[in-house]
């Protein structure tokens, strides 16, 4: 597949790095240096010009394209790039956004602005902050089947019961799978002996309840958040906000803005919006800031956002949440005392590159940087998965291919060595990235 990707920033270079390994890819960036460096990195073919000009767009083959992926940091740029293209091409077009009032304007009209597939920056964010707040001590999670199955990745605290456990001493659960174990920065398939140590990062496959119950088994403490506190009123924190409120939550809200705070007081009927300065300690320690269950950070400023977690947890919030626009803060939030943080770029890449790979599997999931993918495939009758017992099935995949969970006819089954796989299953699987293109060859 020819795939164009316009935007040589972090999205940009994420997903073409994620789609090189099997995919002829083209980036087209105005910047010469990025350009440059992108080539330098990886095996991508590279044009210098603006992607929303159709000679530059000619020139990096749109014709001859099957995908095209506007990723730049500007929405208006991404969508007229799409709209470009679609005038002397098929190719399928992705554009991302960072305003949910284009995406809102899009999904009314299918095809609209001549866009297949739209990614809002803002919403995903939101949407991976909600998911994470509502499972306590994930680091990542995701659903499968129709929410039938659920993928979470968590981080075993120093002071978990699960730490210097065995896999099989942890596995107190009827309906989950221990997909894989990552210890700095290498994936382990996991054996019934395999000891858990603290500070491994646990891939758990299985029933909703069962990854709700394993989540409160490595963080006892940690029931799940009554008490949730929003740190600044940006877009990002509106949208966590309203999301809440959609699944029954009353979060507080903190806004310095008097104008903003009135607007948002307006929007949402379930949230408290309280105008003051989210680093004025005073204020944090007279509304009781310190008991929140859950505090998010969503300002416009990382800094202001790792300051705003820090004196939230320093006064006794139980979990601290986020954002931040520098893909390389990530792990610098985390290590120095916030539990999660949330990078709106990496997420828009992830979804755009899960969404590039649900053309051979129905929803992925991408784990650890792209090392490894949980995948959702329907088997049929042809499939080497049908008609025989699982621990022959795995014996024939690739080594570190784990099979975490079975739908059928909406029903979940937990799979074990003698589970027999049919015609119409619905198999949710853990694979390396590399083994991905051979295992969807076989199913």
């Amino acid at each position: 597949m020819r795939v164009i990707v316009v935007g040589a920033g972090e999205v940009g270079s994420s997903i073409a790095a994620s789609l090189c390994q099997s995919h002829e890819v083209v980036v087209v960036d105005i910047d010469s240096e990025r350009v440059g460096s992108l080539t330098y990195d990886i095996d991508v073919l590279a044009v210098q010009g603006d992607g929303g000009n159709l000679e530059t767009l000619r020139e990096a083959g749109i014709e001859e394209a099957d995908l095209l992926i506007a990723s730049t940091d500007d929405d208006e740029t991404n969508i007229v790039t799409c709209g470009t293209a679609k005038t002397v091409s098929d190719a399928f077009t992705i554009a991302r956004v960072k305003d949910k009032q284009y995406l809102d304007t899009w999904r009314g009209t299918e095809g609209a602005l001549g866009i297949d597939f739209m990614v809002c920056t803002v919403l995903l964010a939101a949407q991976t902050i909600v998911r994470l707040i509502g499972l306590p001590a994930a680091q990542d999670v995701d659903a499968f089947a129709n929410g039938a199955v659920r993928m979470a990745q968590f981080e075993v605290p120093a002071d978990s019961p699960v730490a210097n456990q065995t896999v099989a001493q942890a596995d107190r659960f009827p309906s989950l799978t221990f997909a894989a174990i990552i210890r700095n920065g290498e994936i382990i398939i996991p054996s019934g002996d395999t000891v858990i140590n603290s500070g491994d990062e646990l891939v758990v496959i299985g029933s909703p309840e069962s990854v709700r119950e394993f989540g409160a088994d490595i963080s006892p403490d940690d029931a799940g958040p009554r008490d949730i506190v929003i740190v600044g009123g940006s877009e990002v924190g509106y949208q966590v906000a309203r999301l809440l409120e959609a699944r029954d939550f009353r979060p507080r809200l903190i806004e310095r803005d008097p104008e903003r705070a009135r607007e948002l007081a307006e929007a949402l009927p379930k949230t408290t919006v309280m105008e003051s300065d989210a680093t004025d300690r005073a204020f944090l320690e007279r509304e009781n800031v310190g008991e929140a269950d859950t505090v998010v950070a969503t300002l416009e400023s990382d800094e202001k956002n790792l300051l705003a977690g820090l004196l939230t947890k320093r006064l006794g919030a139980g979990r601290a949440v986020a954002l931040t626009e520098t893909g390389e803060y990530v792990e610098l939030f985390e290590a120095v005392g916030l539990d999660v943080a949330v990078n709106p770029r990496e997420v828009a890449a992830e979804e755009i590159t899960r969404f590039t790979r649900e053309q051979r599997a129905e929803n992925v999931a991408i784990i650890e940087g792209d090392q490894a993918e949980v995948l959702e495939l329907t088997v049929d009758a042809d499939s080497a998965l049908t008609g025989r017992p699982i621990q022959e099935t795995v014996a024939d995949l690739p080594e570190g291919t784990v099979i975490g969970a079975i739908t059928r006819d909406g029903e979940l089954i937990t799979p074990r060595g003698e589970t027999v796989i049919e015609a119409g299953d619905h198999v949710v699987l853990f694979a390396r990235t590399e083994d991905i293109d051979d295992i969807a060859a076989r199913v």
